[in-house]
């Protein structure tokens, strides 16, 4: 991810990012146990009554306490203050990431996760989903497919781009050194007069007859760096029934056949300035050197045309938004159970969903196959017998976080995510058919959670077969349209594979014996202890890579092992899956030594005055993030560091929000007599939860007065109320429960402590 992009003779950086903007009544004895719901038909979390607030500690952060561990759940909540803060980006990328970190947090005087609820409320709201369900990326104005990832840029590519003006472009400008076009020299420009260029819109036209064209000068370029033509236009006075297209030629062409032309959506004034990402390759017959394209208006008469930016464009779309967006959407929606949210966005959270299941054939193959031009998983990297390179243009584009990376062809970490969104979406569904008072409107094309429910399990079952090799005992990463399989030891994919689910026990097991070094595998660069050289993470890979990359990062074996984050180095973000997987797998013990050494690290960075200060001589590792190329991410565009706490609360706490509720299931390591989390704001309350072997206690801190549901494993169960002075203040409600059966509707009163007791 977000890494200096290399060629022979240039190196390119994009660091973009956003900060987070500014920062039960008792049961009376009122527990009401029910088989579904409040019993007032209206869904907790969903009124509209202020919160009443109880005193509070002088706190304005979550806390983690667990007697006798003092020390080190004062670093865990450091690390967690830390980052927190920069934890918002309106980049799909981190849409499964920093919500999951900052929607539960109440901080702020007045201990709320209202802000970062809000932010994120809005983001989700306003992501771009073009015409065919694709999710935008929306990371920074790039150089590629507008809705894409920044990069391939056009000129890595070997491809034309012409810019009438560079306002917004400091990434052209900083690592290109794009000047602005002055004039239209090598331009055909019929049918329309020019009124000059425009420094801060671009090549202004007034349309004299009524179909304009504009011709660009020749150039040559092969379709395989062009599957899309990019421009940035905008009109005023074009007639709404007006069908402007592209039309090209290729080598040796001297006429326009009328077959070589693809349309693109008219604009209004109302429009302002917009792309068009015209995807030429779905046209038959677009291969070859194309050498020039045309644009026609028509029905332009009077018409007063803009165009900023004409490019050839790869598609660096990434075949995981979509799902990834679905996953914050639901992780939204269930920590606030927002109706207004879910009625605005749900239609549009169903099409990403189709989009994907269609584009990549997921119901034919079980898996998520790319069919896009670049996307196939092969090299743009190709070494030849006697040790030279050969460079594939338009080949290895990447597809994920990990984007030096070609996961194209049949992609296993796009599948995971997948199976992760079908899963959200299936229970999504499940819950608004069994709550018609939330007052969803049908959907033109339902989506039957049962179908959902049945997908993602054959997804599991064919997925976890397709991408797992027998012979190492771990999932490789993709496989190319040759049929090629690529496993460089991807620990990433592995672990995610086991925290979503999409791993079998047996798998899981397998997964770890590697990681732990109780199984070695030849081939493998990093074996043993190694693979935790970096001591906060394992490696992102354990096979060295120096052939499989994009094609811009052409020269990779110039980068030692372990210098770079994709090839033996770590980020630490991502060590929270690797406390999850082993929670799920080893079990807590596992889990809670895995932390603490990760906590020993960060105390020693912390007594060294912070990330920069510890590895400031390279002899710990070398850096990535807000400048040169490194090994190892943690700080600046490193936002998902922010995960790592997140085990305390969705770990070992166990708590999993619910449209309404949580679902409470501790997993207390043998040392652990106790663990509290503090400040968590499910739905209208903020709670502080403490769990001990049999026991639960949730304590309100604040309450909009609303009943809330509470999922807990099976068994018998009584609850009851707390006095001030920690004795129960009536007799106790018992009652028996089954995983994911029917919760305990519970109402809370600011300052009320209710117990939960496992009998």
């Amino acid at each position: 991810m977000h890494l200096l992009l290399q060629t022979c003779d240039y190196k390119e950086h994009h660091v973009r990012t956003r900060s987070l903007c500014s920062a039960l009544a008792a049961l009376a004895l009122g527990v009401s146990v029910t088989a579904g719901g409040a019993a007032d038909n209206s869904p907790p979390g969903a009124g509209t009554a202020s919160p009443a607030t109880a005193p509070r500690q002088a706190e304005d952060f979550p806390q983690f306490h667990v007697p006798g561990c003092e020390a080190d759940m004062t670093r865990l909540q450091e690390l967690f203050r830390l980052h927190h803060g920069a934890a918002f980006t309106d980049c799909t990328l981190w849409d499964p990431w920093l919500p999951h970190a900052t929607l539960w947090a109440a901080v702020g005087p007045q201990g709320s996760a209202q802000a970062a609820r809000d932010a994120y409320r809005s983001s989700f709201l306003r992501r771009r989903i073009d015409a065919d369900g694709y999710v935008a990326m929306q990371q920074h104005r790039g150089l590629a497919h507008s809705d894409g990832w920044p990069f391939p840029t056009w000129q890595q590519a070997g491809g034309a781009g012409w810019h009438f003006s560079l306002v917004g472009e400091a990434y052209g400008i900083q690592n290109f050194g794009m000047k602005p076009l002055t004039s239209t020299d090598g331009w055909e420009i019929r049918g329309a007069a020019i009124e000059g260029i425009d420094p801060a819109s671009g090549l202004k036209l007034r349309a004299t007859e009524d179909v304009v064209t504009i011709v660009t000068p020749p150039f040559a370029c092969g379709t395989i760096v062009a599957p899309y033509v990019r421009l940035e236009w905008a009109a005023r006075g074009l007639a709404p029934a007006a069908q402007p297209y592209v039309s090209w030629q290729f080598q040796g062409e001297t006429e326009w056949p009328a077959e070589h032309r693809a349309p693109f959506a008219t604009l209004t004034e109302a429009d302002g300035m917009q792309y068009a990402n015209v995807p030429l390759y779905r046209q038959p017959g677009y291969a070859g050197i194309v050498t020039r394209y045309r644009l026609t208006f028509d029905r332009a008469a009077g018409a007063v045309l803009t165009l900023k930016s004409l490019i050839t464009a790869i598609d660096s779309r990434h075949p995981i938004t979509n799902s990834i967006y679905l996953h914050g959407c639901t992780e939204y929606f269930a920590w606030t159970t927002d109706l207004p949210f879910l009625q605005a966005n749900l239609e549009r959270m169903r099409r990403a969903l189709r989009f994907t299941l269609d584009e990549f054939a997921v119901r034919e193959t079980k898996h998520v196959r790319v069919p896009w031009v670049g996307h196939d998983g092969r090299s743009g990297l190709e070494r030849l017998p006697d040790g030279q390179k050969r460079i594939h243009l338009g080949l290895g584009v990447g597809n994920n976080y990990w984007d030096l990376l070609p996961f194209g062809g049949h992609d296993a970490l796009a599948t995971i995510y997948l199976y992760d969104a079908l899963r959200r979406m299936a229970a999504l569904e499940r819950a608004v058919a069994e709550h018609p008072e939330w007052k969803i409107e049908r959907a033109s094309e339902p989506l039957a959670a049962a179908d959902l429910s049945r997908l993602a399990d054959e997804v599991r079952d064919e997925a976890g077969r397709f991408f797992w090799s027998d012979e190492a005992g771990r999932f490789i990463g993709w496989v190319d349209s040759t049929g090629r399989r690529y496993d460089y030891g991807f620990t990433f994919v592995n672990l995610e594979a086991v925290h979503y689910g999409l791993a079998t026990p047996e798998q899981a097991q397998s997964i770890l014996a590697w990681l732990d070094g109780r199984r070695t595998l030849a081939g493998d660069t990093s074996q043993g202890a190694d693979i935790y050289h970096w001591r906060f993470a394992p490696r992102a890979t354990t096979r060295r890579n120096i052939e499989t990359y994009v094609w811009p990062w052409s020269a990779p074996e110039s980068i030692p092992w372990g210098g770079q984050v994709q090839d033996g180095g770590a980020v630490l973000g991502f060590s929270y899956f690797d406390l999850m997987a082993r929670l799920k797998t080893l079990g807590p013990d596992d889990a809670w030594r895995r932390l603490r050494e990760i906590l020993a690290w960060f105390d020693e960075v912390q007594r060294a005055g912070g990330y920069r200060r510890y590895y400031a001589d390279g002899t710990r590792g070398t850096l990535q993030g807000g400048g040169p190329p490194g090994g190892l991410g943690m700080d600046a565009e490193f936002l998902e560091s922010v995960l790592v706490p997140q085990v305390m609360l969705y770990g070992f706490l166990g708590c999993q929000p619910r449209p309404g509720g949580l679902r409470l299931a501790p997993r207390l390591p043998a040392d652990w007599p106790e663990l509290t989390v503090s400040g968590v704001h499910a739905q209208g309350r903020v709670l502080d939860i403490a769990a001990k072997p049999r026991e639960l206690r949730l304590t309100a801190r604040v309450s909009d007065g609303n009943s809330f549901y509470l999922w807990l494993a099976s068994g018998r169960w009584e609850i009851d109320s707390l006095s001030a002075d920690g004795n129960a203040a009536d007799a106790p409600v018992v009652f028996e429960t089954q995983d994911d059966g029917p919760p305990a509707t519970l109402s809370i009163q600011p300052g009320q402590t209710l117990r939960v007791t496992r009998r």
